[in-house]
């Protein structure tokens, strides 16, 4: 097979330079992001992190315009739905990556490290359920009420237990990997892994470091709201490649405004129940689309649109007003 038949080949119902194009851009923001940006180990502040989140939903602004450039308006609605689902619903995520780095005590220095390589696992992990997933649909239609019902059942259960804050201490994947490696509770600079004297033999061993632990729980959180995020992307539509895409630049774009959201994650405590609305109208979108037809992707983002822009008006004001009492 020559370069041309190569790069022309349908993967996933799209060119292989479409997806090479994605990756290599992804490739060339992370090199930015640690070889230049983030090449000395440093504080990350609040401005900064705007001013790179900005940047970050700015690009994402610009492959939705290469979308509607290549595949058309409802693709390019549906690829601003699906950067808006996945931006919203990681929102939660923050929270709780948040209480992980305060669980473990790693430094505000050596987060963005943590943060950066939980990237990479997005990556790989996101394409492989949006692959799998996509699979699933194209020969099973009946999937598709399966997301439905899961994601009405997250939302109702999401409206019940907005003030539950996950326990760390008693996670499995804590407690397995505990059995997998020598930990220590000491922060070493950036390293994830250390040489220590073994205190029985004396000989020098290897140790997870408390971010090494971090990360594993970040990149287990992942997964974990992936399985959210992933079937209500799929409501919106069937295209892996703006699946993939939108939900990328979202994890892109939140995970460098981390810094700023983290100090201020109080403020969006009442923004849950936004979401579990949100939930609530994919999952009936899902049945109203395989009944009766698909919504008009413009319908659904303003949809989506307004009632995150609630939660967060309603969200901002309630906290505002229980500070000041």
């Amino acid at each position: 097979m020559d370069i041309a038949s190569f790069l022309f080949a349908p993967v996933m119902g799209k060119p292989a330079w479409m997806w090479l194009l994605f990756l290599g851009i992804v490739l060339t923001i992370l090199v930015l992001d640690l070889g230049v940006l983030h090449r000395k180990q440093r504080e990350i502040g609040v401005r900064e992190s705007m001013l790179l989140s900005l940047g970050y939903m700015g690009l994402a602004g610009l492959f939705g315009l290469y979308v509607l450039w290549q595949m058309g308006g409802n693709a390019a609605a549906e690829f601003y739905t699906g950067y808006l689902i996945e931006w919203s619903l990681s929102l939660d995520n923050v929270f709780v990556i948040s209480l992980i780095f305060t669980y473990f005590h790693v430094p505000r220095i050596y987060q963005h490290r943590v943060l950066f390589w939980g990237i990479i696992g997005v990556i790989v992990m996101r394409g492989t359920m949006i692959f799998l997933g996509a699979a699933l649909v194209h020969e099973f239609d009946w999937v598709m009420y399966l997301f439905g019902a899961f994601l009405l059942f997250t939302g109702v259960k999401l409206l019940m237990t907005v003030d539950s804050e996950p326990d760390i201490a008693s996670n499995p994947v804590l407690k397995i990997t505990r059995r997998l490696f020598r930990v220590t509770d000491r922060v070493d600079g950036n390293h994830f892994f250390i040489h220590a004297p073994h205190p029985v033999t004396g000989k020098m061993v290897r140790y997870a470091t408390p971010l090494f632990m971090a990360l594993v729980l970040v990149e287990f959180v992942d997964l974990v709201f992936a399985v959210d995020s992933v079937p209500a992307i799929f409501a919106i539509t069937k295209d892996p490649f703006i699946v993939y895409t939108s939900n990328i630049f979202a994890v892109l774009g939140l995970r460098s405004l981390y810094f700023a959201l983290a100090a201020m994650i109080h403020r969006f405590h009442y923004l849950k129940y936004a979401l579990a609305l949100v939930l609530i109208f994919i999952g009936g979108k899902i049945f109203y689309t395989q009944i009766w037809g698909k919504m008009d992707p413009a319908i659904s983002l303003g949809i989506t649109f307004a009632i995150l822009v609630s939660g967060v008006v309603y969200s901002f004001l309630r906290t505002r007003r229980e500070g000041a009492v």
